[in-house]
């Protein structure tokens, strides 16, 4: 039966392959991203070397049977082969004639460089001969077939890398040139020999001769890589679902390496840096694609290729136009051009800065390629991170160490690193970190993650360091050629300076510079793009967005930024700083109601100047002031500090020469002791759910008092100086309808007094933060007396799952990576657990109170994902840090475009 009959009889359900011209183009998930754009680039008559796709069906059922192929697919695989052999006119292992097959990797959701790929694969001792023969360039032959034995060798036998390049260096050393292009054919087969003796030696076999056996094990290595650490760890940082799996495509290989006429690269049809127009990308001649990628070789501007190929340019310009034009969005393009003659091997959605992303959409609109509301769908929340983030400071006196490329925007400052290990445990004991390597590998993404920015020597605008870097927000600089790394000694030199682990450099990715020490930085400056894309985000969204601010300066801030208001002052951060902690510890430490309200008066000025700064910065807005939560042993010095401080004075005595040490000495001490009782007797097993909150108020009414007494006076300041002012006052812990009377009762009384005096008419809110479980349970109760609920989703979180978020961070990663939580609840919300109690408090509370105000005010109001569950519910705000507010408000709109497609 022929090759397609046999494809096409196949039952569809249980088919594992499909040849690139009869593959469903369109569905990414079957194929994954790769092949569903080389079918989608087939059926659309484009130069696509001849191929097939192993579906992401087949890898899950390769991972659930045990690491076996699915009854079925080697058929399958064989009859497809069979297509490509008829395409190329060459067969595979044919020993006059052989054609060789590349075996990459492509997951619906792209994950660049994280899984394995291997080219040249069919090249043996037998059909290398035939290679050299039929090409008449027996010096390509060999250079292909020592690239494939140590490709082979590292991603399908397991042997380092490391291992087969020190052979290269060898061998480049006793060239004059010291480059690849300078081996002699002598060289390279050597290396060739050598490199299987170094594979047999390590794994105990032998390298595999027949071709069909190298395209088995290699398929499996592929399938193999979904579940390598990096991919893995990718997942987890993209929260990319495990059970996915990727698709294998293997396609016809043709060679960039073939002479000067010869070349390969990556394009993309707009920067990705910047979003400008126009071709952008590298290239290399007589080269293969792992060379661009991998850094090995410093590739050039893709408009130099205009000088070295013109026809073949110019071809490609117009078919790099004719793709973004078909899929209506910026593509990142890999090609290979042999002889003379241009193949397309891939096409994708690019990826791309926030600022790149913003601009693409805005001018799209512009262009009329896409519409509004699709610019706003289509620009992922988390990239307007990379905006937000400060710039290095033109003014600033800065010692430039090295310069290299631009790979990703933003500037950041650390300690250096030079392995990923390294980042990882500086990152984890809380020091920023910059990763600064020769060149980084997919083994290198865990230092990537950990660090604030990444430094490479060498590699080009699209290499894994570039890519890898720009998909998460990091600055990055590659190719700062003039760094001169050793790892091995823990330190760099350039331009004069010798550098350490751990000593201060600074990352410029915007200008590619690599700075000395630290170098302050700047706000960005946000363009009309970002406005724009703003304003049309703001045309959609229907909830609400607000800032976490407890000063003047962050209300500004988050004004600038887009926020319609504050959602939660906290105002236990009022109390910090020498003059104010020393009347709050006065008020704490005080003998009874009358000293403690001598101090809280004391302290009344401080909370009123701050009140007046938010109503003043938010003028027209609604503030909500959340009244003091934390337990007051948090004002004091920690126990061991005050047990250490009074042994030192013990041995100060001693040492004293004068009455008047001595008796200074001993006020010392007696204070000291005085507030060691105090903290004893504040101690609390488990403060967070101690003496806190409403708690505070219930005991201490004194303290609400002060408080809702600066608030109001502030206000009626505000008023009488013809300021907006909408003041929220929200009791926290509340778990029983009854804290909520007492406590909303006496800030109704203090405040109506205060507005009584100063002849002030103003409406005001009483309401309460969820953030116990029985709260949101008792909601219908609470919402009797409470006029707005707020959840703080960071305690929700902590009571619903009995988790310390400060201890627990020693075991979620684990969790995480192990599946057993899908993310860290702390940064996006638990849906079924804690979700539901939010949709249950909601439910309840307006069903109690028509009309109730619902918001969120945890740091998951800046979470994308954690935003689509809040619209959802229909909550009216979320409220998030100021420098999260354009992410929170774009978020919204597309969870309220999402709803409208569902």
């Amino acid at each position: 039966m022929p090759a397609d009959a046999a494809l096409a009889s196949t039952d569809t359900a249980r088919r594992w392959v499909y040849p690139f011209a009869q593959a469903p183009a369109g569905d990414k998930a079957l194929l994954g991203g790769k092949g569903a754009g080389l079918a989608a680039m087939t059926a659309a008559g484009l130069p696509v070397p001849p191929g097939f796709t192993i579906t992401t069906e087949a890898c899950v059922a390769y991972q659930d049977a045990g690491h076996h192929f699915p009854e079925g697919l080697w058929d399958q695989a064989e009859a497809a082969l069979a297509t490509v052999e008829a395409a190329a006119g060459r067969r595979f292992g044919d020993a006059d004639d052989p054609l060789l097959l590349s075996v990459r990797s492509g997951a619906a959701v792209s994950m660049p460089g994280m899984m394995d790929t291997v080219l040249n694969l069919g090249l043996t001792d037998e059909t290398v001969a035939a290679l050299a023969h039929q090409t008449g360039d027996e010096r390509f032959a060999y250079d292909a077939y020592r690239r494939f034995v140590a490709m082979f060798g590292e991603i399908v036998m397991g042997v380092e890398a490391e291992r087969f390049e020190r052979l290269m260096r060898r061998a480049k050393d006793q060239t004059e040139g010291g480059r690849d292009t300078d081996l002699s054919v002598d060289q390279l087969k050597e290396i060739v020999a050598q490199s299987k003796r170094v594979i047999e030696g390590q794994t105990r076999q032998h390298f595999p001769d027949r071709p069909r056996e190298q395209l088995r094990q290699a398929v499996a290595a592929v399938f193999d890589s979904w579940d390598n650490d990096r991919a893995v760890h990718y997942r987890r940082v993209h929260a990319i679902p495990d059970d996915i799996g990727t698709g294998v495509t293997v396609q016809a290989m043709v060679f960039g390496n073939k002479g000067w006429d010869s070349g390969t690269g990556v394009a993309f049809t707009r920067d990705p840096s910047t979003g400008e127009k126009g071709l952008y990308g590298e290239y290399l001649l007589n080269a293969q694609g792992e060379d661009v990628v991998a850094g090995t070789r410093t590739p050039r501007p893709i408009a130099e290729m205009a000088g070295d190929l013109p026809e073949t340019f110019d071809e490609f310009r117009a078919l790099a136009d004719r793709l973004e034009a078909t899929y209506g969005d910026v593509q990142d393009i890999e090609f290979t051009i042999e002889q003379g003659t241009l193949w397309l091997l891939q096409t994708r959605t690019a990826k791309r800065s926030g600022a790149a992303a913003v601009r693409v959409a805005v001018e799209m609109v512009a262009e009329g390629v896409i519409d509004e509301r699709t610019a706003v769908a289509r620009v992922d929340p988390d990239a307007l991170e990379a905006l937000l983030h400060p710039a290095v400071d033109d003014d600033a006196d800065a010692v430039l160490l090295a310069e290299g490329l631009p790979a990703s925007p933003g500037a950041a400052c650390g300690r250096v690193a030079f392995t990923s290990d390294d980042a990882e445990t500086r990152a984890a004991d809380g020091e920023p970190v910059v990763l600064v390597r020769q060149q980084t590998s997919p083994e290198d993404f865990h230092g990537m993650v950990a660090a604030v920015a990444v430094v490479t020597a060498e590699g080009g605008m699209t290499s894994h360091a570039a890519v890898v870097a720009r998909g998460m927000g990091t600055p990055c600089v590659a190719g700062a050629s003039d760094l001169r790394i050793d790892p091995a000694q823990g330190r760099l030199h350039a331009d004069g300076h010798t550098l350490v682990a751990g000593d201060w450099v600074t990352v410029d990715g915007a200008t590619g510079r690599v700075l000395l020490g630290q170098v302050p930085t700047k706000d960005p400056d946000l363009g009309d793009d970002f406005h724009t894309l703003m304003r049309w985000a703001d045309d959609v969204r229907t909830m609400g967005v607000r800032a976490n601010a407890d000063t003047g300066e962050d209300a500004a801030k988050a004004r600038q930024f887009g926020a319609e208001g504050i959602g939660l002052c906290r105002t236990e951060h009022m109390f910090f700083g020498d003059e104010r902690l020393a009347a709050m510890r006065q008020m704490i430490l005080a003998d009874g109601a009358g000293e403690r309200e001598a101090a809280l008066r004391t302290l009344l000025p401080f909370q009123r100047a701050d009140f007046d700064a938010l109503f003043r910065a938010m003028d027209g807005l609604p503030v909500t002031v959340r009244l003091l939560d934390p337990p007051l042993h948090e004002f004091l010095p920690d126990l061991l500090e005050l047990t250490g401080r009074i042994a030192e004075t013990k041995l100060a005595l001693r040492q004293a020469a004068t009455l008047d040490e001595m008796d200074r000495l001993l006020d010392d001490s007696a204070a000291s002791r005085a507030l060691l009782r105090q903290v004893e007797k504040l101690h609390e097993q488990n403060p967070m759910l101690g003496l806190r909150g409403c708690r505070l108020g219930m005991l201490y009414p004194e303290i609400t008092r002060m408080q809702v007494r600066a608030l109001f006076e502030a206000a009626a300041d505000g008023v009488e100086d013809g300021v907006g002012v909408f003041p929220e006052v929200m009791v926290p812990l509340v778990s029983t309808a009854a804290e909520i009377e007492t406590q909303a009762a006496l800030v109704r009384e203090v405040a109506d007094a205060v507005l009584a005096e100063r002849g002030v008419e103003l409406a005001y809110l009483v309401g309460t933060m969820i953030e116990l479980p029985r709260a949101a349970l008792r909601a219908g109760d609470i919402a009797a007396t409470a006029e707005f609920f707020s959840f703080g989703t960071n305690d929700l979180t902590q009571t619903t799952f009995g988790l310390s978020r400060d201890d627990a961070g020693r075991f979620l990663s684990a969790y995480v990576e192990r599946g057993v939580l899908p993310a860290d609840p702390f940064q996006t919300l638990d849906v079924d657990g804690v979700g539901e109690l939010v949709r249950l408090g909601t439910e309840r509370g307006r069903a109690a109170r028509a009309g109730l105000k619902v918001g969120i005010c945890g740091e998951h109001g800046g979470d994308p994902a954690s935003v689509a569950f809040f619209h959802g519910v229909g909550l009216d705000y979320v409220s998030c840090s100021p420098f999260r507010v354009p992410v929170a408000r774009l978020a919204a709109a597309r969870a309220a475009l999402a709803a409208e497609g569902a």
